[in-house]
């Protein structure tokens, strides 16, 4: 529903699309669902695809694994495209953490979201168990700050201004990679941060059209592989 849209905008790059554990056709394992985990399995899938390195860009939980991606496997990543994506549990705005504890999958009974898992999932009866399994890695505290810090990997960081994401959240990110400050006087950060207005969450993939152009520009069009992820 997201990335068939997006992913013709990007020009004269290869693409892997990545369907997460228990995502779309990928089925679900007895394995806990962790942005560790999930970041793992990308740098086994790029292996596998005989892929030394890749810019890697995720949104919503994608941004999570992407951020572990350059935590646990750096040497595999040249730069991170972070579209409404967080480093630590309160980077969100705390309303929108209260509101991952209340959300159950009968309130997506009939919706797209479950139509399309039931279409591709090759179980469709574990929608409920999909849904709860998904929700869960964002129920627990978690803090990967320090370690961001020391990630020597360009960012850039796109976010809406009426996202879940927190302002100051992507500004620190920013601060720890030498930059939130004048840039005239001075050298600029090799990381970048851009805040789309009149944007929400799910609406980042709606303003594709907006943040695409500035993801390839961070990019610089080089002809390299990148994995996408939801």
């Amino acid at each position: 529903m997201n990335w068939e849209q997006i992913i013709p905008l990007f020009k004269n790059r290869k693409i892997v699309v990545a369907e997460m554990q228990g995502h779309g056709r990928t089925a679900d394992i007895p394995r806990a669902l962790s942005y560790e985990n999930m970041a793992d399995d990308i740098s086994e899938l790029l292996k596998h695809l005989h892929i030394d390195s890749a810019d890697i860009l995720g949104y919503s939980m994608g941004g999570g694994v992407a951020f572990q991606m350059g935590i646990r496997h750096p040497e595999q990543v040249k730069k991170l495209v972070i579209v409404s994506g967080a480093y630590k549990h309160d980077g969100w705005w705390p309303e929108t953490e209260k509101t991952f504890a209340t959300m159950t999958a009968d309130m997506f009974k009939g919706s797209p979201l479950e139509d399309a898992y039931k279409a591709l999932s090759p179980h469709p009866e574990k929608f409920n168990e999909f849904f709860t399994k998904t929700m869960s890695i964002d129920l627990k505290p978690y803090d990967w700050t320090e370690d961001v810090r020391k990630m020597d990997i360009p960012i850039l960081m796109l976010l809406g201004d009426a996202d879940g994401i927190r302002y100051e959240h992507a500004n620190e990110l920013m601060r720890m990679k030498g930059g939130a400050k004048m840039g005239d006087f001075g050298e600029m950060s090799t990381s970048r941060m851009a805040i789309l207005p009149g944007t929400t969450h799910i609406g980042m993939m709606a303003r594709s059209s907006w943040w695409i152009p500035m993801a390839e520009e961070f990019l610089d069009n080089k002809k390299e592989p990148g994995v996408f992820m939801e």
